[in-house]
């Protein structure tokens, strides 16, 4: 998956020859911003439509992928803002009918996160062309590779959350 700067690069001229594919690191780097873009082109479609900012939309997710009820704390830490900047942002998606605060423990000072039911509908409409092409997508591979593939998507998510702002490390751990 050479790019023609790299064809350019490597052969003085932008060629393009049939070859394996590349899986070396640069390989993936393009191959994982060309999807980045794409995922971030559909955020930002979906918060401009939703008047959320694409933050909000980091949020929301958060909170729909969380396996324990999301708090305002574990938001702030997830997303590494301050706490005014995810009451800001917990405020506009609430105001926007996507979350719901619950106080439902015995210490009332807790509040639970939740994605709102009725607005699941509007996400699943907008990015019912991401799931599709993900559909599309796994349909070229067998299990076994796509089991690969969970653990690679995993394993590069450890290390990213092991490198995220405010972790105190220069290099994976």
């Amino acid at each position: 998956m050479a790019t023609a700067n790299d064809q350019e690069q490597q052969t003085g001229h932008g060629g393009s020859g049939a070859s394996a594919p590349r899986t070396d690191l640069h390989a993936f780097a393009v191959a994982l911003r060309r999807m980045n873009g794409e995922i971030n082109r559909l955020v930002y479609a979906f918060a401009g439509d939703q008047g959320l900012h694409a933050t909000d939309v980091q949020a929301l997710a958060a909170i729909l992928d969380a396996e324990t009820p999301m708090t305002p704390k574990g938001l702030r830490e997830h997303l590494g803002l301050t706490s005014g900047a995810v009451t800001a942002c917990v405020d506009r998606l609430e105001r926007a009918g996507h979350v719901r605060r619950v106080r439902e423990s015995a210490d009332r000072r807790v509040v639970h996160l939740y994605y709102a039911a009725d607005a699941r509908s509007a996400a699943r409409t907008h990015f019912r062309p991401l799931a599709e092409a993900a559909e599309a997508a796994r349909a070229r591979f067998t299990d076994d590779e796509l089991a690969v593939v969970v653990r690679f998507l995993a394993a590069m998510n450890e290390e990213l959350t092991n490198e995220g702002p405010g972790t105190g490390t220069s290099g994976p751990r």
